[in-house]
């Protein structure tokens, strides 16, 4: 019987060998180490050519003077002498430049402030919340230069001008000088009265600023434990000691990131008065005398965060 069965065997044809595997044989982790860098080379890429390389040619052009003739760049290196006449020379910059810091000084502390005002209230179950933070986030969405341009109207860029000072009546306030003339209050002295306008007559460039901070509030809100809002409850704090001890210290930290936001987004923005001289600059091919200006002001905002950043640090809750 085993003799039959070993014939069998022999008979019986056998099965093919398994090719082995060419190549090398790359581990599970490896391959998706190499997956991530793959997809990260083309960012990389992206940012040398189009970001580091652009950073180094005008960081060079703003020692130099530059000169376009029969369509080609010509350098010559003149050291500091363009962030000398910078700040000595071109009185435009300096006092485009002390507008810019006065006009973030006052408006980022409102922008903090009205933003967790608003995110604190959109926290809130109500009908409609939907609607009305997509109300308060719309402005991020749709902020375009021709919308802007319309807004204010800018009209003349937008094609269009006939109508372009009734239409931005539509988002222009005065209620401040209107209470006062109602009230009948005339003598007050002229800087609170400047003060108070100032504030009142931008309050829709304060909204429209400040969509990006409700929502980094909001995120912030609604990761509050629960078990804090709890003990609060049972220790009977009302809402007003709830928010001091329990909603500031836990969104401190965003106030951190949203102080950051504010102010580089009060400097970049292209309608302040640096910004129009250093694209003016630029427009007009004196590309070295336009990159030191860029440069200066750059190092005055890193001077700025470097000077509020560890004042208000120091206030900030950081969970353990």
């Amino acid at each position: 019987m085993a003799e039959a069965v070993k014939a069998v065997k022999e008979k019986a044809p056998k099965a093919p060998k398994e090719p082995k595997a060419k190549g090398l044989k790359i581990p599970y982790e490896r391959r998706k180490a190499l997956y991530g860098y793959g997809f990260l080379a083309i960012w990389i890429v992206g940012t040398i050519y189009f970001f580091l390389k652009p950073l180094f040619v005008s960081f060079w052009w703003s020692f130099n003077k530059t000169e376009v003739t029969l369509g080609e760049m010509k350098t010559t290196f003149i050291g500091l002498q363009n962030y000398i006449d910078t700040f000595t020379k071109d009185t435009d910059y300096t006092e485009a430049l002390l507008a810019v810091l006065k006009d973030t000084l006052w408006k980022t502390p409102l922008i903090i402030i009205f933003a967790i005002f608003v995110a604190v209230i959109l926290n809130q179950k109500f009908k409609g919340r939907t609607f009305a933070r997509a109300v308060f986030f719309l402005p991020v969405i749709i902020a375009t230069g021709p919308v802007i341009n319309i807004i204010n109207g800018n009209m003349d860029s937008s094609g269009y001008s006939g109508g372009a000072d009734q239409f931005s009546t539509m988002f222009e306030t005065d209620m401040a000088g209107a209470l006062l003339r109602f009230l009948g209050v005339y003598n007050i002295s002229d800087t609170v009265t400047e003060v108070i306008s100032m504030v009142t007559s931008d309050i829709f460039n304060l909204v429209w600023d400040s969509g990006i901070q409700i929502i980094i509030f909001l995120a912030a809100l609604q990761n509050i434990p629960f078990s804090a809002k709890e003990a609060a409850q049972i220790e009977g704090a009302t809402g007003w000691e709830f928010f001091w001890k329990i909603t500031l210290p836990y969104i401190s930290p965003m106030i951190v990131a949203n102080l950051i936001y504010t102010i580089v987004d009060s400097f970049i923005d292209p309608a302040n008065g640096v910004m129009s001289l250093v694209l003016a600059q630029a427009s007009e091919w004196m590309h070295g005398y336009s990159a030191a200006m860029a440069w200066a002001y750059f190092l005055i905002v890193i001077l700025a965060l470097g000077i509020v950043l560890p004042i208000i640090n120091k206030f900030v809750y950081y969970e353990v």
